[in-house]
């Protein structure tokens, strides 16, 4: 990969410099790294923000409630987590980020999913079923609201940034309902 990028970069400061246009090629450097300093700043504030709500709503027993609701899906999808197991509250917690579109925030929420999904399977060095279910939905991540989005699109000057909600609703739960799919149908060939 590190290949590739000096590749780029080699190439980009070679037709810069042939064009003539090496000073517009180094304003668009530092425009664009400036752009991605602000683009990071906000998504942390975004992340930040929401893993406190999440921290606030776990603490105050919201997420139990939360979990309770959820429940009949995430059940319906993972058969072998024991019912008031860590890894239920865990899932519904990346569901929900997922849910609302804070894909950044999702992912250490993910990652404590699959940490709770292992102490299922300890001592075992294969992938569970359940792991794979969980990492089919998580990849698919269905968004109802996509906050991160809109508020680049927002930010950026979009005149409609709430424009992407429908499209971003259908495709992400057609894939995941795609993908499910296939895994379960692989699973029944494969077994």
């Amino acid at each position: 990969m590190n290949t590739i990028w000096v590749l780029l970069i080699v190439t980009s400061v070679l037709f810069a410099f042939l064009n003539g246009r090496l000073d517009e090629f180094t304003k668009a450097i530092f425009e664009g790294a400036k752009s991605a300093v602000e683009v990071s700043l906000f998504l942390l504030g975004i992340v930040s923000l929401w893993l406190g709500i999440t921290k606030v709503l776990e603490n105050s027993g919201v997420i139990q409630h939360l979990s309770g609701f959820f429940q009949y899906f995430v059940r319906r999808l993972f058969h072998n987590i024991p019912p008031e197991h860590p890894a239920i509250t865990s899932i519904t917690l990346n569901f929900l980020a997922n849910l609302f579109g804070l894909g950044n925030a999702a992912t250490p929420l993910g990652i404590k999913a699959m940490q709770d999904l292992k102490t299922l399977h300890p001592g075992g060095e294969t992938i569970t079923f359940e792991m794979m279910v969980f990492i089919v939905v998580n990849t698919a991540s269905i968004q109802l609201i996509p906050f991160t989005v809109i508020g680049i699109l927002s930010d950026y000057g979009s005149n409609n940034p709430s424009f992407i909600v429908l499209p971003t609703l259908l495709a992400t739960f057609l894939s995941a309902l795609f993908a499910l799919g296939i895994l379960f149908m692989a699973r029944r060939i494969f077994k």
